[in-house]
């Protein structure tokens, strides 16, 4: 491997780092007194960057280009404005004014986002989920992965530029920084200074805007399991558990921690989405390109034509600290924002727009693109028949659900005054949040009725399990098993039903002169109308 102008003491590091890289990363954001504790001088942040093996028009093919990805300073972003600043801004605050509003917000005395464990529950807007609903849950991370995997194939990471929590909450602290350090050149010859009062001052500053959005993200966070007039209240009377005060200071501190300290190291080290995005892309994926043969050779070069001044723009706003130029990068998160900045300098030199851009991989090479392939559209339909699935169990989900088992005695019939008795366990789950007066019909080829109680009375979220006896006449009996099904009724709306069967002696002597003689007539198998209520049939 060619190690280039790399020190040997970096290869010695990288051996190591790679067998514990959560905590050589723990450490290397970090600095103790301007030195960093890898060994490099922290003060100069141009020192702090160790140089890629360059690959020249000599080299031979084939040749590696080694760059250690665990080794590096801090980044220094610069203040950029253009159209994807613009675009980003509009997308992340209203998901961060949405995140820390929904808690304050209810409906008819219910939160509008509630997800209540204690009680097994979730308040999602003005519907009560409950875990007979999990399988609405596995419908929505389906639909959640195949969104992703589309749009990933369509534009590249655009979730992770413009939307990801990281990325939303990491450019609020940078915004704090901004305000409170200035801009780039501004930020590093602070950090090189030595400490005063105005150094004092302006990191301290930070600091307390950060900690303080830290902890409201964690109050936030836990509110939505919680309640947040409730965990207020508890955290402000020191009442609160220890479990919320846990979970507030986890979130808030990794909150702190992953937006203000590591920022770009979460997206390459940790984030798994980075790792397996290539498997996604395609040659007509749209990704950022730097367009290589309309910038290069770069200006202040020997004969020099090339569009590209080498001003490292480009460089310095990126968050993931790379450099576009050296082609599609696994850390780029396609936030666009190398693309202000390319177009800004453009500007100023009187030059077309677009040297870096948006394109596909196959426009460097090939004038025919294809938007719409078989893999994008694969992707698409899956996601419309899994949105079209849910939308349809989402509109068939009834406030009530009814479950029939049958008893588990010995017998599995009784014969008791001419009458064939079988036992079920009738389990109601009232799913809505007011009281439902529950009427139980039970319909078959016979005449089946109900001989117990068969109108109960459920609370908002009661499960009830209620002992059914159903019978039919002896005389009735034409097969040992007959098919019947239970109906749940409640003001006037019929809102659940299952079949089960009913077991008995078998044919009788009397059944076919009983059903055309005294017997009840055979019911259809159609819905049956509302009965009326009452306690025995």
């Amino acid at each position: 491997m060619n190690r280039g102008c790399v020190p040997d003491s970096v290869h010695k590091y990288k051996l190591f780092s790679e067998s514990v890289p959560v905590l050589v990363l723990f450490l290397h954001c970090f600095p103790v007194n301007d030195v960093n504790l890898l060994g490099q001088d922290m003060s100069n942040p141009s020192a702090s960057r160790i140089a890629a093996v360059e690959l020249h028009d000599q080299e031979p093919a084939g040749s590696l280009r080694y760059v250690d990805g665990y080794v590096g300073g801090t980044v220094y972003t610069r203040r950029i404005r253009g159209y994807f600043q613009r675009l980003r801004r509009k997308v992340a605050w209203p998901l961060m004014v949405l995140f820390f509003a929904m808690p304050w917000l209810s409906w008819n005395g219910q939160p509008l986002m509630l997800f209540d464990l204690s009680a097994q529950k979730f308040h999602i807007f003005t519907t009560t989920y409950w875990p007979q609903d999990g399988i609405l849950l596995a419908w929505l991370l389906m639909i959640s992965a195949f969104a992703l995997f589309a749009v990933t194939v369509w534009v590249g990471r655009v979730w992770c530029g413009f939307a990801c929590p990281q990325t939303v909450w990491t450019n609020l602290y940078i915004w704090v920084e901004d305000f409170c350090e200035g801009d780039r050149h501004q930020r590093i010859r602070l950090d090189a200074s030595p400490w005063n009062w105005n150094k004092l001052k302006r990191k301290g500053g930070k600091h307390a805007l950060w900690g303080l959005l830290a902890v409201a993200t964690g109050i936030t966070f836990v509110a939505y399991f919680y309640g947040i007039t409730a965990l207020l209240g508890d955290l402000l009377t020191l009442q609160a558990s220890l479990e919320a005060w846990f979970w507030v200071a986890l979130v808030g501190g990794f909150t702190y921690l992953n937006a203000g300290w590591l920022r770009e190291q979460v997206c390459r080290f940790m984030c798994p989405y980075s790792r397996f995005q290539s498997v996604m892309y395609d040659q007509d994926t749209l990704v950022v390109n730097y367009d290589l043969a309309r910038g290069e050779p770069r200006r202040g070069q020997t004969g020099a034509k090339g569009d590209c001044v080498d001003c490292d723009w480009c460089v310095q706003v990126c968050p993931a600290d790379i450099d576009i130029r050296d082609g599609l990068q696994a850390e780029c998160i396609s936030c666009g924002l190398c693309i202000d900045a390319c177009d800004q300098v453009m500007d100023k030199l009187s030059l077309p727009r677009g040297l870096i851009r948006f394109s596909p991989e196959r426009a460097r090479t090939d004038s025919i693109l294809a938007p719409l392939r078989p893999r994008l559209l694969g992707y698409f339909s899956a996601l419309a028949v899994l949105v079209g699935v849910m939308v349809y169990m989402t509109l068939e989900r009834r406030d009530l659900s009814l479950d029939v088992i049958r008893d588990r005695g010995v017998h599995l019939y009784r014969l008791q005054r001419g009458q064939v008795e079988n036992v079920y366990v009738v389990k109601l789950n009232n799913m809505s949040e007011r009281e439902r007066l529950v009427d139980l019909f039970v319909s078959g080829e016979a005449g089946f009725r109900i001989n117990s109680r068969s109108q109960v009375l459920l609370e908002p979220g009661e499960v009830l399990a209620l002992p059914v006896r159903i019978r039919l006449p002896v005389n009735q009996v034409v097969v040992s098993a007959q098919d019947i099904e239970l109906h749940a009724w409640s003001d006037g709306e019929h809102l659940a039903s299952q079949k089960t069967r009913f077991l008995g002696p078998g044919p009788t002597s009397a059944a076919s002169p009983g059903r055309q003689g005294g017997g009840v007539e055979a019911s259809s198998r159609s819905l049956p109308q509302r009965p009326r209520p009452h306690v025995f049939w």
